[in-house]
């Protein structure tokens, strides 16, 4: 076993009020316990201020607090091997000169300050961390000083035969270790000392079945099914728990050789990796102050690289949990030269009021559809990010007020105004239209969405239409009396949502014909769009501005402020890696940015000169975004230039942003889905 885990010697840290007998020390008799007091405190030797017990034999190694011994002869060639706790020799030994020593073995050391809780925390923290690197003299020395123990000595022993896979002794370890599992939860709610005593007693059953549970498997992947079977029959059905798993436990029997085992059981056979892994699930068991959790500061480190980039205004690239992609000695920041929040094209092919705009779902091409009568595709330059003209389709009498593209982007339906009852449907491949739908001149055909299975949409208007039907246009069911102002499919493939005339959002079921009220407004919802999870919808209120909603919960979550809505049909957008931030258009001439979780906008861009009727954030490129506008322009926004800083400052004035201060209310409460 050597280093494989700490040796079973070791004196670990118990919480306040639980001492065990103390470890034998190296070089006693019969393992008796060292002389002197043992004081309830095991965060560090001494039971009070941190002092070495005054008092043993001479010829007794003494232990230090980690239960970790020195080497012998080790320290000047002391042939006893003393140890150090907080840094002070052992009584009788010579030391720094401002020791006060006194006569004979058992004088009394100078009292030193005691590690605070926290001081104790961090250095088992980094005592784990060292000794997972291999530095195992480091952590020697590093207990010895501190006088802290890195964990209980029976928790050592437990890990060591675990990881020997000496599974009756491991089995025989719970009986100790049952004093030290703990289960807040049944102290607080149930109360008495029973039921906690009897939620301890589960929780050993549910540590023994993990354990017999890798037993089991061991045998049966050395070929030993008798004893396999002894395993299942006498030792893990009687425990009378998790039925189901031994039922599937006793299926492996009819594996036929080890990898077929270790795939069906989904185990990565004897050794090392399951043998961790099984002390990964024992130790969550086990309170931190006997056997602290696994890999600890590497999480706590993620953690907190984490917090920062959720916190961080600019974050927009994707997260990388190693840590090696980081680093640990500066705060993580994003510069808002990163952002999309500067103009790098301006499409000016349309001759008229620019209505909508949306990104391919794979990012590759944009549409954008204009009072003009056209819809122009555009194509994106992996490499550069220039957009240039692929395909104008043409031919829309009333002008082009919504699209939206299939799911594999082969097809795209545009849509008119209120006045409108016609609806395109393209072939975006060829440019060649497939569909031109109409079921009556006095419907009003202006919104549409897609089916996930890309066989089906639905569409309707302000009139009373609600429509769902096939890529040839053939009607497949209809809803009759719902004055539709935008539509969404959701991913079930079965519910729609529809904004109506009511001020709310209702999903409506085409298969039982069902519908429910989800969102209730007080103010007419000019568009909306969903997050691609599903949870979070994204309105344009008029008169209000931005709201978000959790579909799930039903609650207004937050209402972004900045932005000038009235009456216009305005189209917003989530965009972004992960989807962090939202955009919208304004009819003060400029497209606002927020991060989902702050109310006020971290960026402001202007460059158009009338109202910005819809922004779409490229979903495949995160620092690419377009927005519409009447000013017959489309704006291709990205990050800065590579140029000097000050010619960004002195030549690019159409990004105004508005940076994290004061009167900058960041609402971090709410995390969201």
């Amino acid at each position: 076993a050597g280093r494989a885990g700490l040796t079973s010697s070791q004196s670990l840290s118990l919480p306040a009020g639980l001492a065990p007998a103390a470890a034998p020390l190296r070089g006693s008799s019969s393992g008796s316990p060292p002389q002197g007091p043992v004081g309830p405190e095991l965060g560090c030797l001494s039971a009070q201020n941190g002092e070495a017990s005054a008092g043993t034999a001479a010829s007794d190694q003494l232990a230090h607090a980690n239960g970790l011994l020195p080497s012998a002869n080790s320290g000047g060639g002391s042939p006893g091997g003393l140890s150090v706790n907080n840094g002070v020799p052992a009584a009788g030994v010579p030391g720094p000169a401002s020791a006060e020593l006194g006569g004979g073995g058992g004088s009394a050391l100078k009292k030193k300050k005691r590690l605070s809780q926290s001081d104790e925390d961090v250095i088992r923290l980094i005592g784990q961390h060292l000794h997972s690197l291999g530095l195992n003299q480091t952590v020697d020395l590093l207990m010895q000083e501190s006088g802290c123990r890195l964990e209980h000595p029976s928790a050592t022993k437990f890990r060591n035969h675990v990881m020997e896979g000496e599974w009756d002794k491991a089995e025989n370890d719970l009986n100790e270790l049952k004093a030290l599992v703990h289960s807040p939860h049944a102290i607080v709610v149930r109360g008495t000392l029973e039921l906690f005593q009897s939620c301890i007693v589960g929780l050993i059953v549910r540590m023994k079945f993990l354990l017999l549970q890798q037993k089991y498997l061991e045998y049966l992947e050395d070929g030993k099914v008798l004893e396999a079977l002894q395993v299942l029959r006498c030792e893990l059905t009687p425990l009378k728990y998790n039925t189901e798993r031994i039922h599937v436990l006793s299926g492996y029997l009819m594996c036929s050789h080890a990898e077929d085992l270790r795939a069906k059981a989904e185990w990565e056979g004897k050794g090392t990796a399951s043998r961790s892994k099984l002390l990964d699930k024992l130790q969550t068991y086990l309170p931190p102050s006997v056997m602290l959790p696994p890999r600890r500061l590497q999480n706590l480190l993620r953690q907190a690289v984490e917090l920062q980039r959720d916190r961080c205004l600019y974050h927009n690239t994707k997260l990388d949990s190693n840590l090696d992609s980081v680093s640990l000695l500066i705060d993580h920041v994003c510069s808002r030269k990163q952002f999309p929040c500067y103009t790098q094209q301006i499409l000016t092919e349309h001759c008229n009021e620019v209505w909508f705009c949306k990104f391919s779902n794979d990012g590759t091409k944009l549409a954008t559809g204009s009072k003009d009568t056209t819809v122009i595709i555009w194509q994106v330059d992996p490499d550069t990010h220039q957009l240039k003209l692929l395909k104008t389709l043409e031919g829309h009498a009333y002008g082009v007020s919504y699209i939206a593209w299939s799911p594999d982007d082969n097809y795209l339906v545009a849509c008119g105004p209120d006045d409108c009852s016609e609806l395109w449907l393209w072939n975006v491949q060829t440019g060649e239209l497939r569909t031109k739908m109409s079921q009556s001149h006095e419907d009003s055909l202006t919104s549409v969405a897609w089916n996930p299975d890309g066989k089906r949409f639905v569409t309707g208007g302000q009139r009373g239409q609600f429509y769902q039907c096939d890529l040839d246009g053939n009607l497949l069911d209809s809803w009759e009396g719902v004055r539709v102002q935008c539509l969404w499919c959701l991913s079930d493939g079965k519910t729609v949502l529809a904004s109506d005339t009511h001020q709310r959002i209702r999903g409506y079921n085409f298969e039982d014909l069902t519908d429910r009220n989800i969102v209730q407004e007080d103010h007419p919802i000019m568009s909306f769009t969903i997050s691609k999870n599903g949870r979070l919808a994204l309105l344009n209120v008029a008169t209000q501005g931005v709201h978000l909603w959790d579909l799930q919960d039903r609650v207004l979550v937050r209402k972004y402020q900045g932005v000038t809505q009235g009456f216009y049909t305005i189209h917003s957008c989530f965009g972004g890696h992960n989807e962090d931030f939202i955009a919208s258009g304004s009819e003060d001439h400029k497209v606002y940015i927020w991060h989902k979780r702050s109310e006020l906008p971290i960026a402001e861009l202007t460059g158009h000169t009338r109202t910005v009727n819809c922004v779409s954030w490229n979903p495949q490129i995160p620092s690419m975004m377009a927005s519409a506008s009447d000013d017959g322009t489309v704006r291709i926004w990205g990050p800065a230039p590579f140029v000097d800083n000050q010619d960004i400052e002195g030549k690019r004035t159409l990004c105004s942003l508005i940076t994290k201060s004061s009167n900058h209310r960041m609402t971090w409460g709410w995390k969201g889905p």
